[in-house]
């Protein structure tokens, strides 16, 4: 073999041993930008950016739909009396969406410009019921005011104060208030005036909504330890447990025929009902099979703002939430 073809063999092996070791120390390939990253991936942090969807699940199929999706943050829809479109808040206002989808449109809230989670509509579908934190240094107050808009109508003088049920008679509201140190449900005629203290007990009580009959008030209390559901009659007596798992149990919503409850559920060792969690929709019955155990319908990642307010389709067979993902900017 010729001295030039030693030449050209040494070159090439040369050339083949530098880019496997380029190769090898090579950075690996970035992720996809808008692949979701879970809670078991990765904690909440600046760098990622919160992406919410309105979805819609049939109780009988478990099949979701989803309605709305945007890149921000989005939360507790209610669905309109007449099932024509969802209600949801979004960095303190409020939105109108029609139930097949499209643009959200904003309502008109006048000065209530913060308005959080705790959001409803009244049983004749007329008014709108807001807990805001616009005025009074911040604290959340009960408003009213009419469904396509205008300016609210305080109810409650003392705050903060959350809404979370309207009685079907149009004429009470049930909210949970932080009165000397202690978060208890307590009820208010929707003109105002005096309110009434319906539990005592010691911690947390959160999450009434009314049965569609007006019997009773269905509610979450962590007076065991872990956040149980509860119910009771409408004024505050007669208090029963329902659930009795390892679940941390938030917001039961009785369906409008009476046969079910659905309420969100978290593992054991979740405080509170924080955001960006792994978490369940979970349905009871009501009635004569109560004593049923719960089923799991969905799971999800979300929490906080999921299903805090009533979200039942009027007709009983779906009910709608938000899920939520965390993703690479």
């Amino acid at each position: 073999m010729s001295l030039f073809h030693w030449r050209s063999l040494l070159l090439v092996s040369l050339f083949c041993l530098l880019m496997a070791c380029q190769q090898e120390n090579a950075e690996p390939a970035a992720e996809t930008a808008d692949e979701p990253i879970t809670e078991t991936e990765a904690e909440p942090t600046d760098d990622l950016v919160l992406e919410s969807t309105l979805e819609v699940i049939n109780i009988a199929s478990m099949q979701r739909r989803e309605v709305y999706h945007t890149r921000g943050h989005i939360e507790a829809p209610n669905w309109s009396r007449d099932g024509s479109y969802f209600l949801f808040n979004s960095e303190g206002l409020m939105y109108k969406l029609p139930v097949e989808g499209g643009d959200p449109e904003q309502i008109d809230t006048g000065f209530a410009t913060r308005s959080n989670n705790d959001h409803g509509i009244s049983p004749d579908g007329t008014q709108l019921v807001i807990s805001d934190q616009s005025q009074e240094e911040g604290q959340s107050l009960i408003y009213i005011l009419p469904i396509e808009g205008g300016e609210p109508r305080r109810v409650t003088d003392l705050g903060p104060s959350y809404w979370h049920g309207w009685s079907p008679d149009g004429e009470t509201l049930a909210y949970v208030g932080l009165r000397d140190g202690e978060y208890d449900i307590y009820t208010i005629s929707v003109d105002g005036g005096e309110e009434t203290r319906l539990t005592e007990a010691e911690g947390l009580d959160d999450g009434p909504d009314y049965s569609p009959d007006g019997a009773y008030i269905y509610f979450n209390s962590v007076r065991t330890g872990t956040m149980q559901i509860y119910r009771m009659k409408a004024d505050g007596s007669e208090e029963e447990q329902l659930t009795f798992d390892d679940y941390n149990d938030w917001f039961p919503h009785p369906s409008p025929d009476g046969q079910w409850i659905v309420f969100l559920s978290y593992e054991p060792d979740v405080e509170g009902h924080p955001a960006n969690k792994d978490v369940m929709l979970r349905l009871m019955p009501m009635g004569d099979n109560a004593d049923a155990e719960p089923r799991v319908i969905a799971e999800l990642f979300g929490g906080q703002g999921t299903i805090n307010v009533p979200s039942w389709s009027p007709d009983s067979e779906n009910v709608a939430f938000v899920s939520y993902q965390l993703v690479q900017p």
